[in-house]
């Protein structure tokens, strides 16, 4: 079992890749895998227009 690092839920996660994209069912923050071995998840900053400035 993984926590989410933004609501603390406890997640099921079955096979998973680095840099792989998960959604949280509770918060539906979407987290990246970043390490394997232990598996450990961060959530993606949000991404912000560029508008050109």
């Amino acid at each position: 079992m993984i926590e989410c690092p933004v609501c603390g839920v406890e997640l099921e996660i079955g096979s998973v890749e680095i840099h792989e994209i998960v959604e949280c069912p509770v918060c539906s923050s979407e987290l990246e895998v970043v390490s394997l071995e232990p598996v450990i998840l961060e959530e993606l900053p949000e991404v912000e227009e560029d508008w050109g400035e």
